[in-house]
């Protein structure tokens, strides 16, 4: 498969997490420059940036400054961007109902999520609309599809990214070219290799794949092959505002009515 990926100039926000250091090791098999993206993670960021020979810079995308100081960094540095991947993201581990999901908790999610994409957003196609052309990867949820008990926060933030969010940026992108796409991916239950070692309840991947077609979870680099076919002008050059659920065939959700 030739992605012609080779050369090409790559963000991955959050690119030292679970799925973001796989989706990291992905381009740069490709042949791809990779600038690794991290909040707090700087050491494994670090680490990772030296075993792809990629570059590691840290910034807060929840502060708009700090977002726009890293992309003017990552240009000064490279001469541009080719592709952002917003992988960038939190998801709260508490289970809450609505009710007892407190203001605090909402705002930080939505910034940290729907904000936090939304500075990635606007200072790369800030910066497309100079170059005339890029390749720009959301990254939501299939919480955001289906929704999910006891997250109303996090599903809210990426509904929001793969919906409206999505379809607006892939027509102001239409204003700059044919040559500047905004597509979307979104993963469902996703296993990294940590969590294998730390073992699964099986009962709870049987009722989480209990709606799925394909009877097993993703992994992240089911994630990341994708992540690289929209990337890719050679693959995916005709393909924008759309969302590839990496979920299995799923068709929504248990609703059990217990945590």
């Amino acid at each position: 498969m030739n992605t012609n990926l080779n050369g090409k100039i790559v963000l991955v926000t959050g690119g030292a997490g679970n799925i973001g250091a796989v989706i990291s090791k992905s381009f740069a098999k490709q042949g791809a420059k990779v600038i690794i993206h991290y909040n707090k993670s700087k050491e494994n960021a670090e680490k990772i940036a030296t075993d792809i020979k990629g570059t590691a810079m840290g910034a807060d995308l929840t502060n708009s400054t700090e977002s726009k100081e890293l992309f003017s960094k990552i240009i000064k540095k490279e001469g541009r961007i080719d592709v952002c991947i917003s992988n960038a993201g939190n998801y709260p581990k508490e289970f809450a109902p609505i009710w007892e999901i407190e203001e605090e908790r909402w705002n930080h999610t939505i910034s940290t999520n729907l904000s936090l994409t939304y500075n990635t957003a606007r200072e790369f196609l800030k910066h497309a609309s100079e170059t005339k052309k890029g390749a720009l990867i959301l990254i939501g949820s299939t919480a955001g599809i289906y929704g999910e008990a006891g997250h109303a926060d996090y599903a809210a933030a990426k509904g929001a990214i793969t919906s409206g969010l999505l379809k607006t940026l892939k027509n102001d992108a239409a204003q700059i070219g044919n040559e500047v796409r905004v597509n979307a991916v979104a993963p469902g239950w996703t296993v990294s290799e940590k969590r294998l070692e730390k073992g699964l309840d099986q009962k709870r991947v049987d009722r989480i794949i209990s709606t799925m077609s394909l009877k097993k979870l993703a992994t992240p680099e089911d994630v990341a092959n994708s992540i690289i076919i929209l990337a890719s002008d050679s693959l995916s050059g005709h393909t924008t505002g759309q969302v590839v659920e990496i979920a299995g065939g799923m068709e929504g959700r248990l609703i059990t009515g217990t945590r």
